[in-house]
């Protein structure tokens, strides 16, 4: 079996929901705490086993390049003035020469398009697909869980969680069937359901690893929701040929691509800081 390491990330996004601040910032280089979103989502992958990163990115998108790029002049500052903590910081973050690619999406035609404009670095190989907007802490993460499950089935598998019945009209949603592994069969996928036709309350939240195939079927182009070219439908396609598999993802996801989500997420990762949280603890409580 081709072990997984090569992640995507589709980073193309223009980040409307956070304007003005993204008018000159890409959303993926908002911070949650002290690091950029991206960063966290990269640092995940990399705790999986991956080697490979590439980024489908877009227009002003460039300083995500320079974010995991040495700055030499700040290196040396730092060392100058002898912050040695901050510059060790900085170079655990650093990939090895060669192991970062980055590729442009031209046109914003869906999240399918994105991963079919990788489809050249992919090489025929099995690949993971991580949303830079969702972040799931957890230890070990949700992709490493889903690498060990992926040796038992080979296959396709996508991580999902619960949601409220009513809500999801606003995800993938799949079917559960036998029990398999650390997880269980997908025996069907519905993009954004209506309640009463929902095949469960599972939602696809945004860690996938896709057999190479799907490029072939993203690469017809078929326009599905909103006119665009949809994962979900290729993936739907991809099921009568290749097993998908899904695993229960334990902990609690933070959509980092809504104001809300994003500011939870903040929260979340502060409490979880032993250097700042004892004295923000103290402030959310005057605030609240």
């Amino acid at each position: 079996m081709t072990k997984i390491r090569t992640a995507v990330f589709p980073v193309a996004g223009l980040g409307t929901r956070f304007l003005p601040a993204t008018k000159a910032m890409p959303k993926e280089m908002l911070t949650v705490v002290d690091k950029p979103v991206i960063q966290y989502v990269v640092d995940e992958a990399r705790e999986a086993g991956i080697e490979h990163f590439i980024f489908v990115t877009g227009r002003n998108k460039t300083v995500i390049a320079d974010h995991f790029d040495v700055q030499f002049e700040l290196e040396a500052t730092l060392s100058e003035r002898g912050k040695t903590a901050e510059l060790d910081a900085l170079r655990a973050d650093l990939p090895k020469p060669g192991q970062y690619s980055f590729t442009r999406q031209q046109e914003p035609l869906g999240l399918g398009h994105a991963v079919w404009c990788a489809r050249h670095l992919i090489n025929d190989n099995p690949f993971a697909l991580l949303l830079p907007d969702m972040l799931m802490p957890w230890e070990p993460g949700c992709l490493a869980q889903m690498v060990d499950m992926y040796e038992q089935t080979g296959g396709n598998i996508i991580s999902v969680e619960e949601v409220e019945k009513d809500q999801v009209c606003k995800y993938g949603i799949v079917g559960v069937g036998e029990d398999v592994g650390d997880g269980f069969r997908v025996n069907s996928m519905i993009e954004k359901p209506k309640p009463e036709a929902a095949p469960s309350n599972l939602f696809i939240s945004g860690r996938y690893i896709l057999q190479p195939e799907i490029m072939e079927l993203l690469g017809s182009h078929e326009r599905g929701a909103g006119n665009e070219i949809q994962l979900t439908d290729a993936m739907i396609r991809l099921s009568k040929e290749v097993p998908f598999y899904g695993y229960r993802f334990p902990g609690r996801s933070f959509d980092c691509g809504s104001k809300t989500g994003f500011l939870a997420a903040n929260v979340y990762y502060a409490l979880r800081r032993p250097d700042i949280e004892p004295e923000f603890r103290e402030i959310l409580k005057t605030v609240i």
